[in-house]
């Protein structure tokens, strides 16, 4: 579903080079590195919100710099610079909705199939989402970055923010869309524990360079483990 070829992004005191990487359809993918790894420029890169040295992305057929069309399949949260804030959660959600074409009953029918991850109180209240928890503001993207029904989701620290029964609950969500919806994936977390369950595929990131790309297995979390620790 996606393919990434002689890539190359360059800044003043770090550059992302990735030669070639290939996620299939239906892949959860989990991306871990250390801060400064990569792991954000190269989701940038891929929904085209910069622009690489070199090489190219493609989401399906579509070369993701000279196409719109993957954008009708594909959403995203990657931080809370994707949300307008000087909206409530009702009226973002409703925006959202009509991009998608949604019906206001189609709409609720979403809402309510999410109303254990964000509590009723949050949808119902006038505030504006600028005045919200971050950790409200990180439910608020995950699922408006769902109502278009996307066959690929890019999640970046999606666990961030959130107390532990909203962690869980974001645990179940994402698997049921990658096991009942075959969606496609990427998610990036600090949180090993949270990304080895979640991801059945997991790449390594460190400098900029993919140095480990392997399927999880039993033994995963704690090579992961010893790997930060050493």
């Amino acid at each position: 579903m996606i393919k990434a070829t002689n890539l190359l992004k360059k800044y003043k005191r770090f550059q992302l080079s990735i030669e070639n990487l290939e996620i299939e359809k239906g892949e959860s993918f989990g991306l871990v590195g250390n801060n400064g790894a990569g792991k954000s420029t190269l989701f940038n890169l891929i929904m085209d919100l910069i622009k690489p040295e070199r090489g190219k992305i493609s989401i399906k057929e579509y070369e993701v710099s000279k196409s719109e069309n993957w954008k009708s399949f594909t959403s995203a949260y990657l931080n809370s610079g994707f949300l307008i804030d000087f909206l409530t959660t009702k009226e973002y959600f409703t925006f959202i909705s009509k991009l998608y074409n949604k019906t206001s009953q189609e709409l609720e029918m979403q809402i309510n199939a999410f109303k254990d991850f964000l509590p009723e109180d949050i949808l119902s209240q006038k505030k504006y989402i600028r005045d919200l928890s971050e950790g409200n503001k990180v439910k608020i993207g995950i699922i408006a970055s769902l109502i278009g029904e996307p066959e690929l989701l890019i999640l970046d620290e999606p666990f961030a923010h959130l107390d532990p029964r909203s962690q869980i609950q974001l645990k179940n969500i994402l698997k049921k869309l990658n096991d009942e919806n075959q969606t496609t994936l990427l998610i990036s977390s600090h949180d090993l524990n949270h990304l080895t369950d979640v991801s059945k595929r997991i790449c390594l990131l460190e400098n900029g360079k993919i140095i480990k790309d392997f399927q999880r297995n039993e033994n995963t979390l704690t090579e992961l483990e010893s790997y930060f620790s050493a």
